[in-house]
């Protein structure tokens, strides 16, 4: 790529939050290994700043980035077109890529490994997943010499911060996702966070990357955190517990993947339980190692632009003959959703005699065991909510079960399911 007496040369699509954080390190002088020597932007008269280096060749032509002298090209746009069109023709120009897009890495990681893999490039990807927390390096690297078989993980600041409010003040789910809002947590159409896109994303990138299993995230199954409600939370402290969106993948002995996103039950005592405001938690399991966790801020400008810099660094050491990673498997894997897991299932009902024998007769039938039946106190009769607890089931045999029982005239809304991780 470069003589190793010279500094490579990096360029950068998008001037955003990120990008600027990202220039900002390469124009402070602590990374004398790489210059930045191009800036992309639309409207990009408007985004000059002062203190980046004059020599810096500003842009609003793409085409001038894949043309130039870079050796690195650091995409920081984000969405899946054009950044896709963009990074591969990067790669076709023989320039390695750097990228923080968790959509494009998720979608087409793949595909942009492998011609990378040909054409003796690199595409790395470390701030795909968890911002700041240097998650993906750690699972090539650190855990190289550990087989890794499952991962959980708070992988969406967006709803552990939404959850976590939902829980300390008792507040409605609207309420607390307004508030994210305006604190700049949640985007205004805050969809693919709630319903779990965001963090099929992120899985899938750490499920090919630590499991060894790349997985299409469209087969990932997902379920939305939005009929949480805060009788949920009261229920779950009942049970020792509290709600988190969880991300949650396994590759079994038998060559089995499974994978999925949704809200989980979480004891207070665990680190997923303990996850407040937009942090992240990423939590590993070993044939060898057990179990390892990594926690930090998950997003932000700085954080994310640490990870960026940081693999830049990465990419200039290894085309100066210094260590690169592992590489990172390609073909995809089928994938189910179906984990077994003990369960928490609340209906909201107008009280009426013979509920719970409807209840219990569809568990029975599909082969259910109930755990236990909460109901707390001081709740209108015409909308009461009480709880069941089931032992191990598969999600699709409850699904089924719940199906039946939703024909019943006593219900006031549907019943909400959620599995139980210890």
């Amino acid at each position: 790529m470069t003589r190793s007496s010279e500094p490579s040369r990096v360029a950068l699509l998008g001037f955003g939050t990120v990008g600027q954080a990202v220039a900002r390190i390469l124009s402070s002088g602590e990374v004398p290994e790489v210059r930045l020597t191009h800036i992309f932007n639309r409207n990009v008269a408007s985004k000059r700043a002062d203190w980046v280096p004059s020599s810096v060749c500003w842009t609003e032509s793409a085409g001038d980035i894949l043309a130039s002298d870079a050796d690195i090209v650091v995409e920081v746009v984000g969405g899946l077109r054009p950044a896709y069109d963009w990074v591969r023709g990067a790669l076709e120009a023989g320039k390695s890529v750097v990228t923080a897009n968790k959509q494009l890495m998720a979608h087409h990681g793949p595909e942009l490994l492998d011609l990378a893999r040909a054409r003796g490039l690199e595409v790395r990807f470390e701030a795909s997943v968890a911002g700041g927390i240097p998650v993906l390096r750690a699972l090539q690297e650190g855990l190289a010499g550990d087989r890794l078989v499952e991962v959980r993980g708070i992988l969406n600041g967006t709803c552990a911060y939404i959850l976590s409010r939902m829980q300390s003040e008792t507040i409605a789910f609207a309420d607390a996702l307004a508030e994210a809002q305006a604190r700049g947590y949640a985007e205004a159409d805050p969809s693919e966070d709630l319903d779990g896109a965001d963090a099929a994303a992120k899985l899938a990138i750490i499920a090919a990357v630590g499991l060894r299993r790349p997985v299409r995230v469209g087969d990932i199954a997902t379920r939305s955190i939005r009929p949480i409600e805060p009788v949920d939370f009261l229920y779950a402290r009942e049970l020792g517990c509290t709600i988190r969106q969880i991300a949650r993948a396994s590759a079994e002995d038998s060559g089995a993947v499974f994978a999925a996103v949704r809200p989980a039950l979480v004891p207070l005592t665990s680190g997923f339980g303990r996850v407040e405001g937009n942090q992240n938690l990423v939590t590993v399991r070993g044939v060898f190692g057990g179990e390892t966790s990594f926690s930090g801020s998950g997003a932000g400008g700085s954080p994310t632009a640490v990870a960026v810099v940081s693999d830049v660094l990465s990419v200039s050491r290894g085309a100066k003959g210094e260590s690169a990673s592992a590489p990172v498997e390609t073909a995809f894997h089928d994938v189910s959703g179906d984990f077994v897991a003990p369960h928490y299932v609340r209906f909201t009902v107008n009280d009426k005699p013979g509920i719970l024998a409807q209840v219990t007769t569809a568990y029975a039938r599909y082969g259910i065991n109930i755990e236990g039946v909460l109901q707390l106190p001081k709740f209108r009769k015409d909308r009461l909510p009480f709880v069941t607890t089931l032992e191990e089931c598969s999600e699709s045999v409850l699904d089924r079960a719940l199906a039946e029982v939703a024909r019943s005239d006593f219900h006031v809304q549907p019943p909400l399911s959620l599995p139980i991780f210890s």
